[in-house]
């Protein structure tokens, strides 16, 4: 006759309470109940019952109970390791609420290159004019909902018909032919399109796996150029527009860049535009978009207003005649 298997101990699966764990990490702090009920500001009958009372959720013993001594058991101090630090993340991240709690704060989500290139250059004017104002600003590829996610802003990067109604248009874009300086006083002379064979040249690697990104390539301004079939020197691929133009300022190559983002660039001197006549019209632009649940309040009608100022000069440092036909102006109804 087989032996009876033992029967299996029922495990909780409920919560365990926040202030057992308090308690707890007390305990296991000082070793001793009366200097945890102090800390508490509990009476040390109080704290022995959240003891017992976790024991009993946990299922095992977490101190070695002595006459004059208190001692984790292995249970215990699995526990402390991995409970401390997630009430410290949660005490911390408490604060951090109070402390916000009442501030004014615009939160912006946009691509990490536009971010670097256009955005956080411009931010200490509005900084310094608007010190009570917090900014946020999450930098990522990844497209933000804005009828859900903690934002009140979204700038992107969008063909006109690919962006949600209401958007305000930035600015649109030219593409230019760009190098350091120094590079073109040590290259061969660049006159004509075909000499551009005569450099490598930097890309985004993904250009012709994504759409709309194609637009950018330098396949397409050859084409357009009467030299479809023309070939540099070398390829040097990247997949970010900040990492493109920071190659070619330090020499490594000739960059198909986007102008709005390196006006800036060109202004300082830091970067020479190659054949100014042969730029590359793009049809993408740049979009503004105000969540549903921020445009009235007022910092973010200041941080907007400042954008689309901030804007007007990029258009007009890159030659950009503003369309008729499209709304560039921010008004306090359009952004209700």
């Amino acid at each position: 006759m087989s032996p009876t298997p033992a029967p299996t101990a029922h495990l909780r699966t409920r919560p365990v309470a926040a202030g057992h764990w308090r308690a707890f990490l007390a305990v296991a702090r000082h070793l001793n109940f009366r200097a945890a009920a102090e800390e508490l500001s509990l009476t040390q009958s109080a704290v022995s019952r959240q003891i017992q009372s976790l024991e009993d959720e946990v299922g095992v013993p977490l101190f070695l109970r002595h006459t004059r001594a208190v001692e984790l058991t292995s249970a215990g101090a699995q526990l402390q390791r991995a409970v401390g630090p997630a009430l410290e993340r949660m005490d911390a991240a408490v604060r951090l609420v109070r402390q916000t709690a009442g501030r004014k704060s615009v939160a912006i989500t946009t691509w990490a290159s536009f971010a670097s290139m256009w955005l956080i250059p411009r931010m200490e004017e509005f900084q310094r004019d608007n010190p009570d104002i917090d900014i946020r600003i999450d930098a990522t590829d990844t497209v933000v909902d804005l009828d859900t996610a903690d934002v009140d802003l979204a700038l992107r990067y969008r063909l006109p018909g690919g962006v949600e109604h209401g958007a305000h248009r930035l600015f649109g874009e030219q593409l230019a032919v760009v190098a350091s300086p120094w590079l073109l006083k040590s290259g061969p002379p660049i006159r004509r399109p075909e000499d551009i064979a005569q450099f490598t040249l930097i890309e985004a690697g993904d250009a012709h796996r994504t759409q709309n990104l194609e637009w950018l390539t330098w396949r397409r301004w050859f084409e357009l150029h009467g030299h479809g079939k023309l070939q540099p020197k070398r390829w040097l691929y990247f997949n970010y527009a900040q990492q493109i133009v920071q190659a070619a300022l330090a020499g490594q190559g000739l960059a198909l860049a986007r102008m709005p983002l390196i006006a800036d660039g060109l202004a300082a001197g830091d970067l020479v535009e190659v054949l100014p006549g042969y730029r590359l019209d793009s049809p993408l632009a740049y979009w503004m978009m105000v969540g549903p649940r921020s445009g009235q309040r007022p910092e973010i009608k200041a941080f907007c207003a400042w954008l689309m100022r901030q804007a007007d000069a990029t258009r007009q440092a890159i030659g950009e005649v503003p369309d008729p036909d499209l709304n560039d102006d921010l008004d306090g109804s359009s952004v209700d």
